[in-house]
This record gives C-alpha cells, sequence and structure tokens, in this order.
C-alpha cells in the first residue's frame, strides 16, 4: 500500500485513532515515569557507593598500621575483601597487599598525595570503578576503588523491568481504549447511519438520545436539524401545495373566458355583444394581473429567504416615505395622517420598503372611500423604533389573528377582495430578516393595526 493512500487514511476510523490516542498518551506519560525513576534510582545507587567508599577510606585513614615483614601497611587492608586499596606517596610509588589489585591511580589522586587536594572522586572508564582519595599522612594519600560492575548489573536488571511494565502498560491502555472509543463513539455511529439513512432514504425520524454528556447533546442537535429539515420540507410541500391552489382559480377562469372568446370567432356561432366582449376582456386583464402579482410574490419570498450580503445604513424615514408615495398614487380616495421622527438602521432598503408599501395598500385597500390610513413612526426608548399603520376598515377577528402572517392565509373578508396571500407573509419575513419583529391587532378606530418593530439608533 502507497504511503499517503486516502483509501487507507479513510479506513483509519475515528475508533481506532481514538485507541491509539489513548496508548500514545499512556506510552509517554509510562516513559516519562520510568525514566524518571531510572534516573533517581540510579543517582541514588552511586550516591550510596559512594557514601559506602568515603566511609571505608575515613575508616582506613584512622586505622593504625601494622608490621608486616618489614613493610608498613594500614591495619585496613586486612579487613578489604570487596574493593581495591592502596596507599599512594607524593613521588608516585604505590603500597597495596601483595594478593590484592591496585587500585587505579592517576593525577587526581597524585595532586591529593602532594597536598595538592583535599581530597578526589571519579569514575576510571578503564576498569570501570570508583575511586577515592584521601591524605593520610606526611606525602602520602589513601586510595579506595570499588567496583560498578555490580550496580551496572543492578540498574540493568531495573531497565528490563520498567521496559516490560511500560510495554504491558501500554497493551492495556490500548486495550482500555478500544474498549472506551467502542462505547463512548456508538452515538456517534448512530448520527453515522442517521446519516446515512437520511441521504439514501430521506427518511427524517428522530435518534433515541441517552445520557447528557457532549455526544448526547450532539444527539439533540441533529435531531433538531432533522426537524427543521423536516419543516423545511412540510413548508415548501404547503407552499407548493397552496401556490397551485392560488393559481388554478385565476387559471381556470382565463380558460374559461378564453374558450369563450375562441368559441365566438367560429363561423357558425352566436357572436357576442359588445358588452359581454369588454367584461371578458376585462376578466382577463385582472386575472393575467393576478397571476402576475402572484408570481411577483412568490419570486419575492424566493429571493428573501436567501442571504443577502448587500447591508447598507438606511434613513427609516427616507424608506417610508418612498413607500408611501407609491400608496397614495395606488389609492388616491383614501387620506393618509403622517408622523415621522428620525431614525437609522443596518439593513436593506428594498425589502424595508415593499414590507411598508405592503401594510399601506392592505390598509388602503380595507378602508372605505374617503377613510383615513394612519402611518406612524416614533422610537421607543429601548433602541427599537416602531411602524404603526392602522385604518378604519372592519377590523381582524380574533380567530384570523394568529394567521394572517401566514403564506396565501386569507380571512372571510379578504377572499373577495383582490390578492395573493402573500403580502403579509413578505412583511413578516422582511422584518425578522432585520432583527425584527411584525404585530397585528385593532386599532382605536376599530380597524386594523400593524406595528414593525425594529432596532436601530435615532437618526
Amino acid at each position: 500500500m502507497a504511503v499517503g493512500d486516502p483509501q487507507a487514511k479513510r479506513r483509519f476510523s475515528l475508533r481506532a485513532r481514538v485507541t491509539l490516542l489513548a496508548a500514545a498518551c499512556v506510552a509517554g506519560a509510562v516513559a516519562l515515569v520510568s525514566l524518571a525513576a531510572y534516573l533517581t534510582m540510579q543517582d541514588s545507587m552511586y550516591n550510596q557507593v559512594d557514601k559506602r567508599l568515603i566511609e571505608r577510606a575515613q575508616d582506613a585513614v584512622r586505622t593504625p598500621p601494622v608490621t608486616n615483614r618489614l613493610v608498613q601497611i594500614p591495619g585496613a587492608f586486612l579487613a578489604s575483601s570487596d574493593i581495591h586499596i592502596g596507599v599512594l606517596s607524593a613521588q608516585g610509588r604505590l603500597v597495596h597487599p601483595r594478593d590484592g589489585v591496585p587500585p587505579p591511580v592517576g593525577p587526581a589522586e597524585l595532586r591529593v598525595a602532594r597536598g595538592e587536594a583535599a581530597g578526589s572522586l571519579r569514575t576510571d572508564v578503564a576498569t570501570n570503578t570508583r575511586v577515592v582519595a584521601l591524605p593520610s599522612g606526611s606525602g602520602e594519600a589513601m586510595v579506595l576503588a570499588q567496583s560498578l560492575a555490580p550496580t551496572v548489573l543492578a540498574l540493568r536488571k531495573l531497565a528490563v523491568v520498567l521496559f516490560v511494565v511500560s510495554g504491558a502498560g501500554v497493551v492495556v491502555a490500548a486495550a482500555l481504549g478500544t474498549v472506551v472509543a467502542r462505547g463512548g463513539l456508538r452515538p456517534v455511529q448512530q448520527l453515522t447511519a442517521a446519516t446515512e439513512r437520511v441521504a439514501r432514504t430521506g427518511d427524517l425520524r428522530p435518534i433515541p438520545v441517552s445520557g447528557d454528556d457532549e455526544l448526547a447533546r450532539l444527539t439533540h442537535s441533529f435531531n433538531i436539524m432533522l426537524a427543521t429539515v423536516a419543516a423545511a420540507q412540510e413548508q415548501q410541500r404547503q407552499l407548493v401545495a397552496d401556490a397551485g391552489h392560488e393559481l388554478r382559480t385565476p387559471l381556470t377562469s382565463l380558460r374559461t373566458n378564453l374558450e369563450l372568446l375562441l368559441a365566438a370567432e367560429q363561423a357558425d356561432a352566436p357572436s357576442l355583444s359588445t358588452t359581454d366582449r369588454v367584461e371578458i376582456e376585462s376578466d382577463i386583464k385582472a386575472q393575467l394581473d393576478e397571476v402576475t402579482q402572484l408570481i411577483g410574490d412568490l419570486s419575492l419570498l424566493a429571493r428573501a429567504d436567501q442571504p443577502r450580503a448587500e447591508l447598507e445604513q438606511v434613513d427609516l424615514v427616507d424608506v417610508v416615505e418612498r413607500a408611501l408615495d407609491r400608496a397614495r398614487r395606488r389609492a388616491s380616495d383614501v387620506e393618509f395622517d403622517v408622523t415621522l421622527q428620525p431614525w437609522q438602521l443596518v439593513g436593506d432598503p428594498n425589502a424595508l420598503e415593499r414590507a411598508v408599501l405592503n401594510l399601506l395598500d392592505n390598509a388602503a385597500k380595507f378602508s372605505p372611500a374617503g377613510g383615513t390610513v394612519r402611518l406612524v413612526l416614533r422610537p421607543l426608548g429601548d433602541g427599537t423604533a416602531v411602524i404603526e399603520v392602522s385604518d378604519q376598515g372592519p377590523g381582524i377577528a380574533d380567530e384570523d389573528l394568529p394567521r394572517v402572517f401566514d403564506r396565501f392565509y386569507r380571512s372571510l373578508q379578504a377572499r373577495t377582495l383582490p390578492g395573493s396571500g402573500l403580502g403579509l407573509a413578505i412583511v413578516k419575513q422582511a422584518v425578522e430578516r432585520h432583527g425584527g419583529a411584525v404585530y397585528a391587532g385593532t386599532a382605536a378606530e376599530g380597524g386594523a393595526l400593524f406595528s414593525i418593530r425594529l432596532p436601530g439608533e435615532p437618526g
């Protein structure tokens, strides 16, 4: 298998990575502990060797000499069996037991014998011994050496034990990591299976949640996402169904009127009167306008669902005044009572203008001839401002209030009037995209009252 094979990386599962991570962490921790234990034991054992060697050298210096074949040697020679001992003169002559092994001597020991140093302690690499020298009289130095082989052997055995124990710890950690990963990642496997199920079948059923840890919260969040997707799909289906229903009526009427006009053109068919033809043509024009408005509103809603980055500083008074000019041209038989106070916010001026225009058109549509539509823009003092649009029409029934902002919803009074049932839904969507809220209620005059609340700052 080639190094860096992407398929090999995909086959390297998360559980295997968790297991290896646990084993690596344990291996690192065990290695550090073992190294610290080994170094501590090594330092302790060498210190003990030095301590015993120095003590024996001091005892040898204090031991009175005895006569043996006319040669004076320290009495400590007679008791030394595990060390090499000797007396070094200032001239470099070394005296040691006849049957013993002479200790290694060098410049450090010679300096002690000459009185140039108070003592020396070193390791002789050639003989692997620890050598100590102490003054033992005028022009003499007591030299003792002890082999480090037993200490080195003990340290090697300790290293083997630590290596075996560390390896066993890593193996146990890997096994436990596998068990923990298998149990801990079970919710992730369930999420993976659910994702594959959704991609394969479109089934948006929630996943069972157990526990209250991070993975349980992840599963809960995934279930919320599934519910959101399911709700979006249901809204999409409902939108398509409602749009089809709303289009069916004007299209059926258009077809009927066109068939009448085509039938009247036949040679053996009775001709239509001028009045009937004018009425049919007027109906066709109205139905075409209705279909055009419905398609335009649907397109606007579809575009509004997409995120927009073209935001700018908006003077809300200018936005409201532009919407008011358009509403006045459309409803010349209605008076507008306007009170506007400065307010600014960051947003989409076109979307806000369409929202205000929809409210004004709605109020004008339900107002009687010669009626007054009241328009107010005022700050509330809490970092938000409100746009209120009220009319003198029949108002909104209590049972209609919760649904007036739903797409294609039309009350009994509105079903006989032109419109697509999307105007207030467009208002709600535009306002909520700007971090605001929209409300419906009853005005003091008895008509409908719509309020848009938007964040911002005084102009």
